[in-house]
């Protein structure tokens, strides 16, 4: 049996429609599974749909739309937006399916009969973009969310169950020093253990009915409230498996943004121990993405929908613009003038160009290529992927694209009369493409898949892989 791997990507909220931001984060996940396939594993991807945040009850509110008609459809565009993407998910969980519903209400039961749960009078600093309440010592000097500034919190006061997030503190940062639970990039590491430094306050993990709108996940045996929408959100990655649980649970990786650190470091952890369940084996933390330097904003209206780049320059542009111009694990920024750049720079002049060149002189000389080269990955290029350094595998191959294109100018085969001679340059050249296209196949998968049937038995010339852009 092939060992497992199992990947997700966080659970986007559906309240609006997807960003570049979502796209991002999709890319890199499905680059880690495509990869994790080519060593011979079963990977799996799940990600799904948060359906249950009290974010989603205002905004279908604020639409005039029914919540469940509301989120079905904003649900549908983040599973539009994978496919455009070329983006493979193995299963997509909405978080009202009633797969999800009993899944998380059996953890509930299990932090129960764990001792973990019990019910208080509160209240506190709400703030509903992050789904989160906060100490006043955690805002800013206006009294406001660091990851929402301009917005007011709300305060709320009423009964809620809370959780004995406090028991477990001694326990996950033992795991987190320990890489048991593994947190990457190391300076995300470092910063949860900063915060586990303080003492750990129990969590409210419920609101009431008239603040849900009767929304989300049922309190079991208690019809007055609804689970607190980051207790019931986490378990997806769980629910979302279905009869797939026992092979593949726990999560080799989730791969998350940097804002909701701590609730997949600290949070999900502590409910996973409670209940007595495996913990998920690693954290990869990415970046946030500005658009022209700033932050995406609807205010500013510089928000981008992904959408509209890829039937524009196409998915795999897209896809090399975030794998390569991004650094996986900081912030970044996208600029459509920079992607066109390199897009004709790298994509059309560097391997569009150099598979043109080879293909056309192979053709002059009916080449045709041997089916006992099978290409292998790289080491270097395994060694990047393993660290999810994304951009320096890719900077490699392009690395190996400029040494071909080096290597035709010195040899100038065009003027190579010795038939012999001619074949054998021109055998070197495919092989090379060859092995950067087996390569490219994590990250560029429909790209690589033209050029490795294109070097296969008789090589022809065929249309550009990457018409210029002007």
């Amino acid at each position: 049996m092939n060992k497992k791997f199992f990947i997700t990507t966080a659970i986007p909220y559906v309240n609006a429609k997807p960003h570049v931001g979502h796209a991002l984060e999709f890319t890199q996940a499905d680059v880690i599974k495509r990869f994790h396939k080519l060593l011979g594993e079963d990977a799996l991807l799940l990600s799904g749909s948060d359906e249950n945040a009290l974010k989603n009850v205002q905004a279908a509110e604020a639409a005039g739309v029914d919540i469940q008609t509301f989120v079905d459809e904003n649900s549908k565009l983040f599973q539009h937006l994978a496919e455009k993407l070329n983006v493979e998910f193995d299963a997509f969980q909405k978080g009202s399916s009633k797969s999800h519903f009993a899944s998380s209400q059996e953890l509930w039961k299990r932090c129960s009969e764990a001792g973990d749960i019990y019910k208080k009078e509160y209240s506190g600093l709400y703030c509903v973009g992050c789904e989160l309440f906060y100490e006043a010592e955690e805002l800013n000097e206006n009294g406001e969310c660091f990851e929402h500034p301009g917005k007011k919190l709300e305060t709320v006061a009423e009964e809620n169950y809370f959780f004995k997030l406090s028991k477990y503190e001694s326990c996950i940062r033992k795991l987190i020093e320990e890489d048991e639970l593994k947190i990457i990039p190391q300076s995300r590491k470092n910063e949860v253990l900063s915060f586990l430094k303080q003492d750990l306050k129990d969590i409210s993990i419920s609101r009431s009915n008239a603040r849900a709108k009767n929304w989300g996940v049922p309190i079991p045996e208690d019809n007055s409230q609804r689970m607190y929408v980051w207790f019931d959100a986490l378990n997806i990655y769980r629910s979302g498996l279905t009869e797939k649980y026992e092979k593949f649970w726990p999560a080799d990786v989730h791969i998350i943004g940097k804002g909701i650190t701590r609730f997949h470091a600290i949070y999900w952890p502590a409910f996973l121990l409670s209940a007595k369940l495996p913990l998920p084996k690693s954290l990869f933390v990415h970046g946030y993405l500005t658009v022209d330097g700033q932050k995406m904003s609807k205010t500013i209206g510089n928000v981008i929908d992904p959408i509209d780049l890829i039937e524009k320059y196409g998915a795999e542009a897209l896809r090399y613009y975030f794998l390569r111009e991004i650094p996986s694990t900081e912030d970044g920024n996208f600029s459509e003038e920079k992607l066109k750049t390199l897009y004709n720079a790298d994509l059309a002049n560097g391997l569009g160009n150099l598979v043109a060149r080879v293909a056309k002189l192979a053709e002059n000389v009916s080449l045709s290529f041997s089916s006992k080269h099978t290409p292998k990955l790289f080491k270097e290029v395994e060694t990047y992927l393993n660290d999810y350094r994304f951009n320096d595998a890719l900077s490699n191959i392009w690395g190996r694209i400029k040494i071909v294109d080096q290597e035709i100018n010195q040899d100038e085969p065009w003027k190579i009369e010795d038939n012999k001679k001619l074949e054998e340059k021109l055998w070197n050249y495919s092989r090379a493409i060859r092995d950067v296209a087996f390569d490219l196949q994590p990250f560029l998968p429909q790209t690589a898949e033209k050029i490795l049937k294109q070097f296969s038995g008789e090589i022809k010339s065929s249309v550009p892989l990457f018409p210029r852009f002007v």
